[in-house]
């Protein structure tokens, strides 16, 4: 009896191991896969998300045409605080563990994949990175209109009082050509960071051949894109930019995820998720985007517009944008269950 014991006591030993393994396999997943079926809601996706995706966007640019949406109006600042709430939980809750979950996967080397926190790490660049582009834009842009305008100014009106006002006045029209700018640069930085992050999406949808994975992805993403598309919109409205060039940066936004779903569709037979090549390009980018989300949410969206002057003398608007803001942020947070 205690020689069988000792059998079963190796036996199990030397078996847990492969037990451990088989969990982490890389192998591609062969359960649950229907391709005919699966095809069935990835085109299901494709429609809604890119309906979704439009309808977002436009609802603050058609600021001119609904005057309740009007950048000038508060009501505006309700709007931006529940996107920047979305892009916030979309950076912390969606693509930064994404991006941790690649590149720490046991389908990578240990070494050097393990060694350091590689994506906290891309995001912090990609966040600083963000801050310089911020601000060396806004800086040369500043100086260019600056000169311009005392240049202007100083030749349309002679003597020194004058000249005096005309610096007065050409300090007030830099200082609005400044903000100007300002969110011209910023609604283009983040189009970049949700581009990144979409056209991964879209991939990673459109090569799946698992109905159990793609269904619940449908609804979740509709929904994810619908409200990244409300905080793009903001920007781009706030931006005042013309009307082609509106259309341009609505379009690839819309397009931008189903775009994404067709080249997985394309790939679908020779592209493996658990891949090292594919683990670590998805967490690099999907790094990068969740530190260009983060920091757009906080500095741009949330630092400037809560520290804005009309918020800060108007306390039942302060309290409506906290409010929207938390909502924004657990209504995203509450869609990771599925996506």
């Amino acid at each position: 009896m205690a020689k069988l014991e000792k059998v079963v006591f190796w036996y199990i030993l030397l078996l847990l191991p492969a037990i451990v393994l088989g969990k982490c396999t890389c192998d591609p997943d062969d359960e649950g896969r229907n391709k005919k079926e699966a095809l069935k809601y990835k085109m299901a996706a494709l429609a809604s998300i890119l309906v979704a995706s439009t309808i977002g966007v436009c609802i603050p640019v058609l600021g001119k045409v609904i005057p309740t949406l009007s950048p000038e109006r508060n009501f505006f600042f309700i709007i931006k605080a529940f996107a920047a709430g979305v892009i916030l939980s979309t950076g912390f809750i969606h693509v930064l563990p994404d991006a941790f979950e690649s590149l720490t996967s046991p389908c990578l080397k240990e070494h050097p994949w393990r060694d350091f926190p590689f994506s906290g790490f891309v995001a912090m660049v990609s966040a600083m990175a963000t801050l310089m582009v911020d601000t060396y834009a806004t800086s040369y842009y500043n100086k260019k209109n600056l000169k311009s305008v005392v240049v202007a100014q100083s030749g349309e009106e002679g003597g020194v009082i004058n000249h005096a006002h005309s610096h007065g006045s050409a300090s007030m029209m830099a200082n609005s050509e400044s903000e100007l700018l300002r969110y011209r640069v910023i609604s283009q930085v983040l189009e970049l960071g949700i581009i990144v992050h979409s056209v991964i999406i879209g991939i990673a949808l459109g090569a799946s051949e698992s109905p159990k994975t793609i269904k619940p992805l449908v609804a979740a993403l509709t929904f994810h894109q619908f409200f990244e598309g409300l905080g793009l919109g903001g920007c781009i409205a706030q931006a005042k930019l013309k009307t082609r060039t509106i259309a341009i940066m609505v379009l690839f936004f819309s397009l931008t995820t189903p775009i994404g779903i067709g080249i997985g569709l394309i790939i679908t037979n020779v592209y493996d998720e658990n891949s090292p090549t594919a683990l670590i390009v998805e967490g690099t980018f999907n790094s990068a985007s969740a530190g260009i989300l983060i920091y757009m949410a906080l500095v741009d969206f949330l630092a400037a517009d809560f520290m804005h002057p009309r918020m800060q003398g108007n306390g039942k608007l302060q309290l409506g944008a906290n409010i929207s803001l938390l909502l924004g942020a657990g209504l995203m947070s509450m869609l990771a269950k599925w996506a």
